[in-house]
């Protein structure tokens, strides 16, 4: 995998999609705008007297419609700032205990030794424990906050190599801000879906209201599905650029490539027994604030909902690691030899060098 030629290609995307965002927020103030405008023309002609057109009516019309996005983009983003220890704890998770379980001291050794590769601050490790999916998340606005959980499935069926690249493309995650990202992008769809509620209130009222409430909705509509579908496109770009850099930091396409592998053969179960996929049944992992953090969500039973997904298809994650498409891994718990004791940061086995995270030609 060139992971150095993907990574630049996500951070590209990301910012052409942030871009569009930006475009679309403009494009629904002006088509609030031109559709009160069009709704005036429509009432002025049909009323049998002269309708002036009032002054003023561009600056109302752009000013409450930035209102009502950039007031929302506020509350909601106000809203998700809970913090990531208290997110995961919110979700059921608690905090490794190392001294008492050989799973999870392998999981805190493995995440200081790349925490000291990338040269990063280590996060608040956390567990799952009653989820038996292969998943994790990271949360957290900024370093004191930021917390990486991994569920019982990953400790319990993934060896150390596919634990690191689990654990890289998490840290990854909070070493490009994307959770900061993500949660200023739904802050944004939650302003623009305002634009649509403010319609409706008005198109409740009597009279020429439903004009205006009419013309505010049908703006309002097509500018919150545009930001849910380039918020669920920039959020599959983070994802293409953290298991790019899992690969860089690992140096190694099988630890996260198998582990992706794995929750195939996991899906593929779910869907034979005809059960909801585990990771949403009654885990934790189904809040909804936690889902486009996770390495992976569960799959959709209708295909047009793929243009909403926060995470592109495992086959095709899968095949940019590899470089070509690879069959399920059977799921089976390896044996873990006990880990010894917090590694030390001047001699952490198995750590990445951190002038190989620099070399292009590694």
């Amino acid at each position: 995998m060139r992971f150095w030629d993907r990574q630049n290609a996500a951070r590209a995307e990301t910012r052409r999609l942030l871009l569009a965002f930006a475009l679309a927020v403009l494009l629904l103030v002006a088509g609030v705008h031109g559709a009160l405008t069009l709704a005036w023309l429509l009432m002025a002609a049909l009323l049998p007297w002269h309708l002036p057109y009032p002054a003023g009516f561009l600056a109302a019309n752009v000013g409450v419609s930035l209102l009502l996005v950039l007031g929302g983009w506020w509350v909601e983003t106000s809203n998700l700032r809970a913090g990531g220890v208290k997110l995961a704890r919110r979700v059921g998770a608690r905090e490794a205990r190392p001294a008492v379980s050989h799973a999870e001291q392998r999981l805190c050794n493995v995440v200081d030794e790349l925490c000291i590769a990338a040269h990063m601050p280590r996060p608040q490790i956390m567990v799952l424990p009653r989820a038996d999916a292969i998943n994790a998340f990271a949360a957290g606005w900024d370093a004191e906050d930021a917390v990486l959980a991994v569920t019982q499935g990953a400790l319990q069926y993934l060896t150390r190599e596919e634990l690191q690249g689990m654990v890289a493309h998490e840290l990854s995650h909070l070493h490009e801000g994307d959770t900061r990202l993500k949660m200023r992008l739904a802050g944004m769809v939650y302003g623009l879906e305002l634009v649509y509620h403010f319609g409706d209130t008005v198109r409740e009222r009597p009279g020429l209201a439903w004009w205006f409430g009419s013309a505010i909705m049908l703006a309002g509509s097509a500018g919150w599905l545009a930001g849910r579908l380039l918020k669920a496109a920039v959020s599959r770009q983070r994802e293409y650029l953290a298991d790019a850099r899992a690969v860089q930091w690992t140096r190694s396409r099988d630890g996260l490539g198998a582990t992706l592998r794995k929750v195939m053969t996991q899906q593929a179960q779910a869907r034979r027994l005809a059960t909801s996929h585990p990771m949403v049944s009654h885990t934790g992992l189904e809040h909804p604030a936690l889902q486009h953090m996770l390495l992976v969500e569960p799959p959709h039973r209708r295909a047009w909902q793929d243009h909403l997904d926060s995470h592109p298809p495992l086959a095709e994650r899968v095949r940019r690691i590899y470089g070509r498409p690879m069959p399920p891994l059977p799921l089976q718990a390896p044996q873990h030899a006990p880990e010894p004791g917090p590694p030390a940061a001047a001699s952490v086995p198995g750590a990445v060098p951190l002038a190989a995270l620099h070399d292009p030609y590694a």
